[in-house]
């Protein structure tokens, strides 16, 4: 009996110690690392040291005779400094009117430049070819100057042709105006103490991006009456015009338009005098062009 009991205690007490065991095989481990964590974070460490350590020592190459001649190419000939130049050397030729009227009178209004931004010659001329008169017109040539971005001073001579023509000394300004109207004005001296003053305004509205609508107007005035050459002291006359024009390109525009013309003050009287109207309307066909 007494070794009956012994056994089963025995058999008890090694239960007990095998499942003790067991569930400590099964705990997972405690405060224990991940594989290669402490390890990795120090070689981190270094690299990025290393990396700071080498930009601090990074010194540029030094430029070579083939990285030059890569950035600054030959220009065969041509002058380097004239390819960098901020103020160029440029120039531009405008008719702005070549027309008939009414089918018997051809008339032109143009100029030309050519200069830098800083200053340029100016040639301009209008006039107007009748198939019973002749040939009237005016050339100037001016030297203009700007004085901001929007205005030029002129100054220089004109020559009136014709057989009554004359010469003058002109001093005047040109420019864009705000709403963009482009403005002319120019005062003249001539001969025997003669001046005139002469100003022009034109506007450009954009129907479409061809079709284009310009009413312009142009006046003159005198200081002394010349009966000889059918001028009178004031306001002198007067043109207002009409223009429709098509953009085939911007440098080419044939235009359709009506202009009329007025005489004041003497220098009515003196169209009266010699049979010439006061007042004339003409239609107009003509072309635009620049290059």
């Amino acid at each position: 009996m007494r070794n009956a009991f012994a056994i089963s205690l025995l058999l008890c007490v090694q239960t007990a110690f095998a499942q003790d065991h067991s569930q400590h095989q099964h705990h997972p481990a405690m405060a224990q690392p991940l594989p290669g964590t402490t390890t990795d974070e120090h070689a981190q460490d270094r690299d990025q040291q290393a990396r700071e350590s080498n930009a601090g020592d990074y010194r540029p190459p030094a430029l070579t005779d083939a990285d030059r001649a890569a950035a600054f190419p030959d220009l065969h000939g041509h002058d380097k400094s004239a390819h960098m130049d901020d103020d160029p050397f440029v120039w531009m030729l405008i008719a702005d009117r070549l027309e008939w009227q009414q089918g018997d009178t051809l008339v032109w209004e143009g100029s030309a430049w050519f200069g830098h931004d800083r200053g340029r010659l100016w040639l301009r001329s209008e006039g107007h070819r009748e198939k019973d008169h002749g040939t009237k017109a005016d050339i100037e040539a001016l030297w203009g100057k700007p004085v901001n971005a929007w205005w030029d001073v002129v100054a220089g001579v004109r020559h009136d042709t014709g057989h009554d023509g004359q010469d003058w000394l002109a001093i005047g300004v040109e420019g864009l105006a705000p709403y963009k109207f482009e403005v002319q004005a120019t005062a003249y001296l001539g001969e025997g103490g003669q001046t005139a003053l002469k100003a022009e305004a034109e506007y450009e509205l954009l129907l479409t991006n061809k079709l284009i609508l310009q009413p312009r107007v142009e006046a003159t005035a005198y200081g002394r009456n010349d009966a000889a050459r059918g001028i009178g002291a004031g306001l002198g006359d007067v043109e207002a015009g009409l223009r429709l024009r098509y953009e085939i390109r911007r440098e080419f525009a044939p235009y359709i338009g009506i202009e009329r013309s007025y005489r004041f003050g003497n220098t009515a009287d003196y169209a009266r005098i010699a049979g010439e109207p006061v007042h004339d309307t003409h239609w107009v066909a003509g072309l635009r062009f620049w290059f």
